[in-house]
């Protein structure tokens, strides 16, 4: 993902170089592009963050299990029986 947003910065910076455009419009330019891209980034860091904390409450979820019983309290077959 890091390489496809690089690969699109360096596009649009030699699309903006290139383009035949007023130096007040090319900053202008610039300026909404990088916006769009921060914009972007700040998305996929959400995504990331999201996908973590789900992964984190799946594995917590799994120490549990499905009756609420913690790994601390399962049987380890150390017990001895009737004492």
């Amino acid at each position: 993902m890091r390489s496809f947003l690089f690969g699109l910065g360096i596009g649009i910076g030699l699309g903006i170089l290139f383009a035949p455009m007023s130096g007040e419009e090319t900053r202008e330019n610039i300026a909404e592009r990088a916006s769009d891209l921060a914009s972007s980034a700040r998305e996929s860091i959400d995504q990331g963050r999201e996908r973590v904390q789900r992964g984190m409450s799946a594995v917590r979820n799994r120490g549990t299990g499905t009756t609420g019983t913690t790994a601390e309290t399962r049987p380890t077959g150390t017990e001895t029986a009737g004492v």
